[in-house]
């Protein structure tokens, strides 16, 4: 700390302050004013921030012993003022707790308590965030031994004011030969450590993660730091390095991630203006550009910002890894090594642990480099890799050259880790953790640490890429058979399954280059084929399952699997049944590691579906694709089969049906025909609107409920239906919409509540959405007014310009409208609202929520059921759709046309 900054506090005028006023309140308040502009005007300066922190602790110090003067105090009272906890290292961040404890020699506090009470009370009217406790020496000692948090803020302890020897003896009566001895102590902040961590899902890569608690994150430093205290009296990490529980190397690289770490939790702080640990997006965009971040043309600042963030805890929770390890192979193990049993000529297995056999092992043969995260994964019985060894390990990566990489007993050992039947996804991540995965494949080291800014990506594309890989691997185990029952059977029968886990690896390695990841992948995956000697045919497969990883989760969200011919395109991409079960497998696995939360039953039932019609396609054959009129009559005589069981008159349901239209049959299953005649027939012509509500019964479409409603059409139908449906709290995953030759509408809306969650076997709210369908349908000329919820916090920092595509599809004879805007309660309605002023019928509808943005598809025609061709027309809708939808975000709308 400095000794004195008369800039930062100038003693004689505090002084002189003081005296000109009657009370001390309004002279503190203006020292701490003039000293949090002036500490903030340094940082925005580029003052180094362990000084700054440091000057705060400082300035801090000064306060409050020029406040605890205020109080009679006489110089041989037994009560002293302690800093302990953060403030008690010497740290504190603009608005971080000012952790005091005030130290009684015994436990009569009645003595102090007037002065006592003043001085908190003062510390509260000059506005300190303060953190207090007032106990004696044996109070100290006693709730110490009890709690954890307790000896673990007293251990960081300073004398403020007041006699030292106070401070000396709570120190000793808490020492590890009283109380919490070293392993105990290490024992107990591991299991914090492990809790702690689980609230944050166990990655340090969480979209707005936690500066302070996250894995990776300035706690994790901390804790060590406790653990070296506690047994070896030592609290900074200089220390660490000259007892060698660091090397330079180490103490250098957890140096600079604390310092980068502690420098955005400054500009939190003073963004927010208060204790905020949390890097909410919206200061992740302003913190940017103060850390000198600045957009470029392939990333924006604050991905820059937060790709040095998420590489920044990387560092840390290696580090934090290996000196746990350390500490346990030290404070737990302290006895006798037990003895090697030998792996091979180069590594040994010793309690649990590898350990190399020399330490010029990775010298004289560098494939020992990959040749270790083989064994593990041949050796699933193994600990993990001891200390000096990881040290030897991580000293020899720059061995990784290009003349490293095309060594044929490199590119072995490597292709030889994705067949082995345990322990791929594990070690994988142990060679990203140790810096030898981007080292050996460059274009993986710059994908590391490389965040997207929106709300559908949640990892960063490396934690992603291993996500994906650790799913692939999960599909083989029976537990997870019931959650994804098709790719459990399908990964146990593909041929190579080596080859899914490189297409894996491969996927996203080229995104953050600009241009299409995708086929920037593929070249980088041929590439990786040839230098590791694969064949032909697993080189295809790779490079084609890379290039297309997107293609199957695209055309069943956005495409009509309605249409054989849809599904007969789709097929004649896939080309044959291995293929299709490679690429299911790796949809399935890929979007669940993009974001687990969005993934929902009405999702997995459209890849479900897709598969399915595709492989019936492909067993029918691709030059014998499936009749149109031909899939109608099928599907019409499994319904009459069905309605046989029934009371319906055969003559009567297709009298119905021939008013139905061939849409209506080509998008129901033979089930769900069965179970609207039925009701069609049943229900009286004069009624009320006819509203059916049940979970869905198509194959692998469990989950989603299924609304069809039956009424006289009117153009207003959509309009109100979805209004109704958005006043219910419901989310539209896919709407049906036909209009019979009667002219009754058959619209069936697939649907989950708001939050994601299925409806189920819920009798009271099934009621509460037929009652309040029927009632809105009944009166529809009472228009429901939009609903007015709140947009959350995230969706309100992502808004963007709506970008409206319109289009003919001429086989269909329907012009086709593609949305592309931020997420916003009532957004349906919104649009359902826009095709009611301009006359529109709405065919069908694809309906897609990614993160923070709605990917959804319309198909239209006007008022003589024909497509839009006046381009004013067009020009006019797509004006109103971008007006009722743009934020006022100072961005330009997109819009295209083409017919």
């Amino acid at each position: 700390m400095p000794q004195v900054d008369p800039e930062l506090f100038d003693r004689g005028q505090f002084q002189a302050e003081l005296a000109l006023k009657s009370s001390p309140i309004g002279a503190f308040k203006k020292a701490i004013r003039l000293a949090r502009e002036v500490l903030d005007e340094r940082f925005v300066a580029g003052r180094d921030i362990r000084r700054l922190i440091e000057d705060r602790a400082w300035f801090v110090d000064q306060i409050l012993k020029e406040a605890w003067k205020q109080f009679a105090w006489s110089d041989q009272a037994d009560i002293a003022l302690l800093a302990v906890g953060g403030f008690g290292r010497g740290e504190l961040h603009p608005y971080s707790d000012i952790d005091l404890l005030i130290l009684l020699d015994n436990n009569d506090q009645e003595l102090f308590r007037e002065p006592i009470e003043g001085f908190l009370t003062l510390l509260w009217d000059i506005g300190l965030e303060v953190g207090q406790s007032v106990r004696s020496v044996a109070q100290c000692a006693e709730e110490a031994l009890a709690d954890l948090t307790v000896i673990t803020n007293l251990m960081e302890s300073r004398t403020i004011a007041g006699p030292e020897h106070l401070r000396q003896r709570m120190q000793e009566v808490t020492s590890p030969a009283h109380m919490w001895p070293s392993p105990e102590f290490y024992l107990a902040k591991r299991k914090e450590r492990r809790q702690r961590h689980a609230k944050y899902n166990d990655t340090e890569y969480n979209l707005e993660p936690n500066v302070k608690g996250s894995p990776g994150g300035l706690r994790d430093i901390q804790t060590i730091l406790w653990i070296a205290r506690r047994q070896f009296g030592t609290l900074k990490l200089e220390a660490m390095a000259a007892n060698g529980f660091l090397i330079e190397s180490e103490y250098r690289l957890l140096a600079s991630a604390q310092e980068f770490l502690w420098s955005v939790r400054y500009a939190l702080h003073m963004l927010a203006g208060r204790s905020e640990d949390r890097l909410l997006f919206d200061y992740q965009r302003r913190i940017a550009p103060m850390l000198g971040f600045q957009d470029g043309e392939d990333k924006l600042g604050v991905e820059r910002l937060m790709q040095k963030y998420y590489r920044k805890v990387m560092v840390v929770a290696e580090l934090n890894d290996l000196i746990m390890q350390n500490f346990e192979e030290t404070i737990l193990r302290p006895t006798e090594p037990g003895p090697a049993i030998p792996l091979n000529s180069r590594f040994v297995l010793r309690d649990g642990f590898m350990e190399a056999t020399n330490p010029n092992v990775f010298k004289r043969t560098p494939f020992a480099i990959l040749e270790v995260f083989v064994l593990l994964a041949q050796h699933p019985e193994i600990r993990g890799v001891q200390v000096d060894t990881i040290r030897l390990l991580r000293d020899a990566r720059h061995l990784i050259d290009d003349d490293f990489r095309r060594d044929i007993r490199n590119t072995s050992l490597f292709i030889e880790l994705f067949k082995c039947r345990e322990g791929i996804h594990r070690n994988l991540r142990r060679m990203n953790h140790f810096g030898i995965l981007g080292r050996y494949l460059p274009e993986f080291g710059h994908i590391v640490g490389q965040m997207q800014h929106d709300l559908f990506h949640i990892y960063t594309v490396d934690a992603h890429t291993l996500n994906l890989i650790k799913n692939l691997r999960k599909f083989r185990h029976q537990e997870v058979a019931d959650a994804f029952p098709l790719s459990s059977k399908l990964v146990g029968m593909l041929p190579k399954p080596e080859l899914i886990y490189i297409a894996g690896l491969y996927h996203d390695i080229g995104k953050g280059r600009g241009g299409d990841h995708s086929e920037l992948g593929a070249i980088d995956a041929q590439a990786f084929c040839e230098r590791h000697g694969l064949p032909a045919w697993d080189t295809r497969l790779i490079v084609w399952l890379v290039k297309n990883h997107l293609v199957m989760s695209t055309t069943a969200q956005r495409k009509d699997l309605s249409d054989p011919q849809e599904i007969l395109e789709f097929a004649q991409l896939v080309g044959d049944q291995t293929r299709l079960n490679y690429l299911y497998v790796l949809t399935v696995a890929d979007i669940n590691a993009t974001n687990p939360t969005l993934w929902n039953s009405w999702r997995a039932s459209l890849l479900h579906q897709l598969y399915n019609l595709t492989e019936q396609a492909l067993l029918r054959g691709l030059d014998n694709p499936l009749d149109r009129e031909e899939q109608i009559r099928q599907t019409q005589a499994e319904a009459l089969e069905l309605l046989d069981e029934t009371e319906i008159d055969e003559d009567k349901a297709e009298q119905l049906w021939n008013q139905m239209g061939d849409d209506y049959f080509s998008r129901h299953t033979p089930a769900d025909v069965a179970w609207h005649t039925a009701a069609i027939l049943q229900h009286p012509a004069d009624g009320d609107p006819l509203v059916l509500i049940r979970e869905t019964t198509e194959v692998g479409l469990e989950d989603a409920t299924q609304i069809f409603i039956y009424a006289p059409d009117q153009h207003d139908f959509f309009a109100v239906t979805v209004a109704a449906l958005d006043q219910l709290n419901l989310s539209i995953q896919d709407a049906r919409i036909i209009t019979s030759t009667s002219q009754f509408t058959l619209d069936t809306y697939i649907v989950l509540e708001a939050d994601g969650r299925a409806i189920g076997n819920n009798p009271e709210r099934i009621e509460e959405i037929r009652n309040g369908l029927v009632a809105a349908l009944k009166n529809p000329d009472e228009y429901l007014s939009i609903i007015q919820r709140r947009v959350p916090r995230q969706l309100k920092l992502f808004a963007f310009a709506p970008q409206v595509y319109i289009s003919t599809d001429t086989v269909r004879q329907v012009s086709v409208l593609e949305l592309e805007a931020p997420d916003r309660p009532g957004l349906l309605a919104r649009l359902g609202q826009i095709f009611l002023e301009f006359d529109l019928s709405l065919q069908n509808a694809k309906i897609s929520t990614l993160g923070e943005r709605v990917d959804d598809v319309f198909f239209l025609t006007d008022a003589n059921n024909q497509p839009l061709t006046d381009p004013a027309l067009c020009a006019r809708l797509q004006q109103a759709i971008i007006s009722q939808l743009q934020e006022a975000n100072g961005t330009t709308p997109v819009s295209s046309l083409s017919f």
